[in-house]
Formats: structure tokens, sequence, C-alpha cells
């Protein structure tokens, strides 16, 4: 099992960035894929990105291609999701998740973060 922890959320302006970090403990943090997901008020929870387990391969939603940069550091144990160009429409809170099976497919996890709140205002 393997307990994550999200941090780095908070309000940015329409235009800014902002980076979340997800620390990991617990079973060995390189067996894992990880992601990013976000959910807006009155919405579903959606995919955002997602990364494999040696950092090699990266995939992301279409709507944050381009802006958002998803990273690992297998030896800190820790995802990262660098957002830039933020939007109000990337408000959301932002989930960290493990997976044993590949994101790519799956597009959910085993495991989950408390989640963070990313607010972007116009």
């Amino acid at each position: 099992q393997v307990q994550l922890i999200e941090s780095g959320g908070g309000l940015a302006q329409a235009g800014g960035s902002l980076r979340l970090s997800c620390a990991a403990s617990g079973r060995t943090f390189s067996t894992y894929y990880m992601g990013w997901f976000r959910q807006a008020p009155g919405k579903e929870r959606e995919f955002v990105a997602t990364i494999s387990k040696d950092g090699a391969g990266t995939y992301y939603a279409d709507s944050v291609k381009g802006r958002f940069t998803i990273s690992r550091d297998n030896a800190k144990n820790t995802v990262y999701l660098q957002m830039n160009s933020l939007k109000p429409e990337d408000t959301a809170v932002y989930y960290c998740a493990a997976g044993l099976r590949a994101m790519i497919i799956t597009r959910t996890g085993d495991y989950w973060g408390q989640g963070t709140q990313v607010t972007v205002s116009s």
C-alpha cells in the first residue's frame, strides 16, 4: 500500500502558474504508475495526466496538453504537476493517484491522495 499527500495548491490568476507535488510513502514508489486527476464543483472527476514508472512516458488530457507537465523523482518518492497558462476552467480539487496498471489505459488509480484545491481567477 502507498500513502499520498498532495501540496502546492492555491490561488492563481489566469495566465499564471502553480506547481503541485505529491509525496508518497509505503511500498516502493517506482513500482507505481502515477497520475493527476481533478474534480470541479458539480462535475465528475476527470483524468489530467499520467507518467510511467520510470518517468520516460507521459500522457495528457487534451484540455491541458501543452500547458501542464507531469514529472517524477523516484529518489524523492514524489510526482509533480507543473501547471502553466492557467485558465479559470482549471479550477478544481486536484488529486494524485498511484496505480499498478498503466493509467493511460485504466484512467484511474488504486490509491488516492486527499486532494489540493486549485483556484484560478479571471
